[in-house]
């Protein structure tokens, strides 16, 4: 899965900190205490708002060209780089159990060799989803 970007608007807010809204995702709002932890927050809100759409087989609106935002004052614009496989992988690594059948040779084999099913399983997805 490839790498998003969506542009975000920083705006400064009263209390100090920034609050964050995407152009092209408006239910898609968070804040920070300072820039660090502002774009982070973003990351994170993106992210949110990104697999909510994929839950509900929306699809991912195209980002905006970034020189095409309107800023307001006191606002500043910053490209959100997101990264969904390794979103999930942050936020959704709980174990889920799959049944799956192999030939009995293959099984005497990979036992023989002590080999771990779900580790070689995982790493074959992994695989087959990022290319």
């Amino acid at each position: 899965m490839k790498k998003l970007f969506y542009p975000a608007l920083f705006h400064k807010a009263e209390e100090g900190g920034f609050w964050i809204s995407f152009p092209d995702l408006p239910e898609c709002l968070t804040q920070g205490d300072d820039m660090a932890q502002a774009y982070e927050m973003a990351v994170d809100a993106l992210g949110l708002a990104l697999t909510c759409r994929e839950k509900e087989h929306q699809p991912f609106p195209d980002a905006s060209d970034p020189t095409s935002v309107v800023i307001a004052p006191d606002s500043f614009l910053a490209v959100i780089e997101f990264d969904m496989l390794a979103y999930k992988k942050r936020t959704n690594s709980r174990a889920v159990k799959k049944t799956l059948s192999i030939p009995a040779w293959l099984n005497e084999a990979a036992m023989a060799m002590d080999l771990n099913f779900s580790q070689i399983l995982q790493e074959a997805l992994i695989s087959k989803i990022q290319s």
